[in-house]
Parts: C-alpha cells; sequence; structure tokens
C-alpha cells in the first residue's frame, strides 16, 4: 500500500519528522491525534511521556505511539529493549515507530519479533488491522 504523503514524510530524517510523519498517518486515518502526552512518572521521578496517542473517536479505541529515528549506528539503539518495557507500564496498549538507517539488522528483527514495534513503512496497514479501518 502506498502513502500519499509528502516525500519528507516518507523518509524523515530525525526523530521530529518521523513523529511528524506518524501524526500525518494517524489523521489520514480519520484519528484523533494527541501529542507529548503525561501519562505519570517513572521510577525516579521523571515524567513519562507518551510521543503520540491515536484514537478511533467511534470505539474510543486508543494507542499509544514511541517514536525512534536512528541516522547512524549508536547507544540510541541500546535503550529500545527500555522502551519496550517501558510501554508495558502505560495505561494503553502501545508500539514503537521506528525509521532510520542507523538501526542494526540484529535490532530490526528485535524490534519486529517484539510484537511491540513496526517501520514507518508498514505503520498505515497495521493501524489499519489495529483500528479496524
Amino acid at each position: 500500500m502506498t502513502i500519499g504523503h509528502q516525500p519528507s514524510l516518507l523518509d524523515p530524517r530525525s526523530g521530529r519528522d518521523l513523529e511528524r510523519a506518524v501524526v500525518e498517518i494517524g489523521q489520514s486515518l480519520g484519528l484523533e491525534v494527541q501529542t507529548q502526552v503525561t501519562v505519570g512518572r517513572r521510577l525516579w521521578g521523571a515524567e513519562r511521556r507518551i510521543d503520540i496517542i491515536l484514537t478511533d473517536r467511534g470505539t474510543r479505541r486508543s494507542l499509544g505511539i514511541e517514536c525512534k529515528h536512528q541516522t547512524s549506528v549508536g547507544s540510541a539503539e541500546e535503550k529500545i529493549p527500555a522502551t519496550i518495557e517501558d510501554i508495558r507500564a502505560w495505561p494503553i496498549p502501545g508500539l514503537v515507530c521506528f525509521h532510520g538507517p542507523g538501526f542494526s539488522p540484529n535490532m530490526r528483527s528485535f524490534l519486529v519479533a517484539s510484537g511491540k514495534a513496526v517501520e514507518l513503512p508498514d505503520l498505515e496497514v497495521w493501524l489499519r488491522l489495529y483500528f479496524v479501518l
């Protein structure tokens, strides 16, 4: 399925660009979109935020999305397992949407195998299935 969005949204160059792309996809599907939603605190007191929450207005079904972009191989990849674990503490179901050439093949496999992550090009189809659109 081809997404009819601006080319820059299909190949984001930063985490902010990735968030904008996810927001655009959510809006194009008619979903309510909230960004940077505070949902309590972490063990050490820092606020826990969900990058994006998508909600189907009809069913009130919600999904939190954490956006992870990585341009080059680096330490950000080491934080991914903690992100997957953090999603379990959210009050709603959650997913990591990831994009960028900096994710190693092993990390891509880990993310997909977790059942809690999807690459940006697959997000629209995943959301259509989740929200039954």
